[in-house]
């Protein structure tokens, strides 16, 4: 599972300034932990030039710049600083995130920042802080999820001061998850509409998954390319699988008809669908020929999986569909299909999700 992302917004409103001692407390966490991120970064010919850097990863950095460099030329992202340097955290993610949802909905609570907008997830450089967190909105009745985070976007904002850099978090992925991944955060950089999650992740998944398509095509092993169908296959089984159990969740705390309009009785239903999806899940997975879990913690996220972790998910999937059909319409012509994704951010919210529901 992946998901993410601003710290620019943490940047910018520090730089405004905020009242209150405990926003203060968490925009400065953001702040430092951002700028110990830069600080550690350095330019991929230093560390390819550096006899001390180990060939393993010597080789994974020089994958990484032949796919920066397809994502330019093929796929028509930004030319720019991002992903020209690499940082070796020492941790398992850059941040943890903390997203919430009410116990009978799967609308996930926002928070508020200048330039990124409102989005569904509160990030932290400390997991502990992450935690506690999430403990205190455990504790007013919120379903809440944690989760540790490869990578984020400060959406090209800080490309004067060298941009995005490649991460050990994330640099050791399969070939085609590497891909993956920077396609994903260099669309980011390409649109990005304030107060609407759902659009902007599921256009960079839009990208991330025409693009990976194309860049195994052309440039991936046959190994790359086998490694990335087994981990596809995984991925939409379990899309499908959480997709229904959404729909299911959806249906039970929208429903007006007994006896599912009793808050208990929503609560039990609730309970009976999560541990279907436990179960079905668990059967799902005796099927799959690679590992389960391994790029992302699905047995993990399966065990912790309430309103909160399923709401979140919801962003980076809702519509996608909708954008690979303005892809395909735009005749596979990125630059082309980029200006309408621009002409459908320029529009109210309910109008742009009204034709990518279209499609």
């Amino acid at each position: 599972m992946r998901f993410k992302k601003p710290v620019l917004a943490l940047l910018a409103a520090a730089v405004l300034g905020v009242s209150g001692c405990s926003t203060l407390g968490y925009y400065w966490q953001s702040v430092s932990g951002h700028l110990q991120l830069m600080n550690a970064a350095r330019p991929l010919p230093e560390w390819l030039g550096d006899s001390q850097t180990p060939e393993q990863l010597k080789a994974r950095l020089a994958l990484a710049q032949r796919i920066r460099g397809f994502a330019v030329s093929e796929l028509h992202l930004p030319d720019n600083a991002s992903y020209q340097r690499y940082a070796d955290l020492q941790r398992k993610a850059v941040v943890w995130n903390v997203t919430a949802a009410p116990a009978l909905s799967l609308k996930p609570e926002t928070w508020c920042f200048p330039v990124a907008g409102c989005v569904g997830y509160r990030g932290y450089f400390d997991e502990q802080q992450a935690r506690a967190e999430a403990a205190r909105l455990q504790a007013s009745g919120l379903d809440v999820h944690v989760y540790g985070v490869p990578a984020y976007s400060t959406l090209g904002w800080m490309n004067w001061a060298g941009g995005d850099p490649l991460l050990s978090t994330f640099v050791g992925y399969p070939e085609g998850d590497l891909a993956r991944l920077i396609f994903h955060e260099l669309a980011h950089q390409v649109v990005y509409v304030q107060d609407d999650t759902p659009f902007n992740e599921s256009f960079a998944t839009a990208v991330e998954r025409l693009g990976v398509a194309r860049w195994l095509a052309a440039s991936g092993s046959d190994k790359a390319r086998a490694d990335y169908a087994a981990l596809e296959q995984q991925r939409r089984q379990f899309r499908t699988l959480s997709q229904d159990t959404r729909r299911e969740l959806t249906g039970i705390y929208e429903s007006k008809t007994p006896p599912a309009h009793t808050r208990q009785a929503q609560l039990a239903m609730k309970n009976i669908a999560l541990e279907k999806f436990k179960a079905s899940y668990a059967e799902l997975k005796k099927s799959w020929a690679v590992p389960a879990g391994s790029m992302g913690g699905y047995d993990r996220w399966v065990a912790q999986a309430n309103n909160a972790s399923f709401g979140a998910q919801a962003a980076y999937d809702e519509l996608v569909p909708g954008f690979e059909a303005l892809f395909a319409r735009s005749g596979g012509n990125w630059p082309t299909f980029y200006d309408e994704v621009r002409q459908l951010a320029s529009l109210p919210k309910d109008e742009r999700l009204k034709r990518l529901a279209a499609r």
